[in-house]
Parts: C-alpha cells; sequence; structure tokens
C-alpha cells in the first residue's frame, strides 16, 4: 500500500484535478454562489459513490481507497489514462490496463514506426502485451524474415521463437533467448494472461510446437534480459547483436526490442543484410 507520503501527495493531486473542473465538465449546473473554483467535494463524493466525509479524508492523505473506489473517483474526476496511472502509482497499485483497441493499436505503431526506422541496421519491433507484433522495421524484415509472410493471427513473438523455422536456423543457440521471452511475458502480461487473445496463441503453439508444450505450462518467471546473440543469415556470416527492450511512453504495456550490432564488423554485415536481403534467403 501507499506510504503516507504518498497518501498526502495522492490527495493533492485529487485535490488539483477537482478544482479545475468545472460543474458542466460533469453535468451539474453552475450556481452563482460557488465561493471555491471547481467541483464541491460533495459533488466529487456523489459522482463516485462515496460518503463526503470519506472522500474528505482522501483527499487529507488520512484513508486509502481500494482500487474500485479510486478508479471511480477517477471517473468523477475525468482523469485521463496517465492520471489514472499516477493515481493508482500514488495508492500503491500497479494499474489494470484495459485492452486496447484496434484503433489504439493502430496509433501507437504509427507514433513507434519513425523510431524503428531510425535504426536502419538495428532489427527493431514493437510488441502489444500479447507480444503479438504491432510494426518493425526492414532490418527485422531482412534477418527474421517478413513478419507480413506469417499469418496474422501467428505473427506473435511467443509463435515466431518456437514455431518459426526461419528464425530458429538464423539464431545460434536459440533456445535461452526463446525461453526467456515466455518467462517475461508471464512476468509482465497481468490481466493479458487471461485475455481470448492469449488463449488463441497458446492453441496455435499447442498445434505448432507440441515438443515445446512444457513451456507456456510453466509457471516461471523473468525478466527480459540484455543479451548478446549471435545470427547467421545465409550468405552473410556470423553477426554478433546486443538485445535491450523498453516500453513506448504512450503505452507502458507495450515494448520495443531492439538487436544493436555489438562491433563493426556486425554492423557492416547487418548493412549488407538491409541492402542486399535476398541473400539471406540462400
Amino acid at each position: 500500500m501507499s506510504t503516507p507520503a504518498a497518501s498526502q501527495e495522492l490527495g493533492a493531486f485529487l485535490r488539483a484535478h477537482r478544482e479545475l473542473l468545472k460543474p458542466a465538465d460533469v453535468g451539474l449546473t453552475a450556481t452563482a454562489r460557488r465561493r471555491t473554483p471547481g467541483l464541491r467535494r460533495e459533488e466529487v463524493a456523489s459522482l463516485s459513490g462515496v460518503g463526503l466525509a470519506w472522500y474528505t479524508w482522501l483527499e487529507q492523505g488520512r484513508v486509502t481507497a481500494s482500487r474500485q473506489v479510486l478508479e471511480a473517483v477517477a471517473r468523477a474526476l475525468r482523469l485521463d489514462a496517465a492520471g489514472l496511472r499516477h493515481a493508482m502509482r500514488l495508492a500503491g497499485y500497479h494499474e489494470s490496463p484495459a485492452p486496447a483497441d484496434a484503433a489504439d493499436r493502430d496509433g501507437l505503431a504509427a507514433a513507434v514506426r519513425p523510431v524503428l526506422d531510425s535504426w536502419p541496421a538495428s532489427p527493431a519491433a514493437l510488441l502489444d502485451r500479447h507480444f503479438d507484433l504491432l510494426g518493425w522495421n526492414a532490418a527485422w524484415s531482412a534477418l527474421w524474415g517478413p513478419p507480413e509472410a506469417v499469418p496474422a493471427d501467428r505473427r506473435n513473438l511467443m509463435w515466431l521463437m518456437a514455431a518459426d523455422g526461419r528464425l530458429r536456423g538464423v539464431l545460434h543457440d536459440w533456445e535461452p533467448l526463446a525461453m526467456n521471452v515466455f518467462q517475461h511475458f508471464r512476468a509482465q502480461a497481468g490481466p493479458a494472461l487471461s485475455d481470448p487473445r492469449t488463449d488463441e496463441v497458446y492453441r496455435h503453439l499447442d498445434t505448432d510446437a507440441p515438443e515445446l508444450r512444457h513451456w507456456w505450462g510453466c509457471h516461471s518467471v523473468a525478466e527480459l534480459t540484455a543479451r548478446t546473440v549471435t545470427v547467421e543469415p545465409a550468405g552473410i556470416g556470423p553477426i554478433r547483436l546486443t538485445l535491450s527492450s523498453f516500453h513506448p511512453v504512450d503505452d507502458p504495456t507495450a515494448l520495443v526490442l531492439l538487436f544493436t550490432p555489438a562491433d563493426p564488423t556486425a554492423r557492416a554485415r547487418m548493412t549488407t543484410l538491409t541492402t542486399h536481403p535476398l541473400r539471406s534467403a540462400g
């Protein structure tokens, strides 16, 4: 749960947002007798379905709120996604993000695509919280094969690691990285573990890579750690790449994977591969 200092900060944060709202913003009629800016505490309490005394104590940092009640207060205060995340963190909770719809996914992919393209010699891809690929750059396609060639319902990093012959053929010692991908998914997926899309991916894995069924039946978790891997596309020679990952600011549940050439030879070979991608097809 939150610390006393965090509770005080949460109260100040809620109060500041309450004072920014106008009655009309929440469907109330303004009156000429208002002496303070924004909404009254009793109005926020009523909109949130809580008592006035309790809401007053919340702003004073004297009580803690359940996740459900804090979400109701956030709705009453018209907090956006970033505001809700901040409030949840101050209250000691990790937010439970709502599933992104197609428009959200497309918008995120469009926003991140210029970043991916800025690494012409470094394979990079954007993943959603199910590890579905939302975007990738030319270097990713040149090294691992174009994701467009994979059926959309299998365009998922876990499926690629377990069942894609091109990736397994290019990546030396693929199993430790593949296992780490599965462990990291379980560690960060949260509500995505019970989503229909996760079930669908696991069904495809059962069908296409049944010999690895113990991987997705395992409950071990781990962070996706930085590491150096070796790949060897046909006709290019071994290439050492350093894997790193980060979360886009616009969606902390998404993930960007970046494979950076580890030395000048690796950079030169990746440049050759991306300039003449057909050479890797052998």
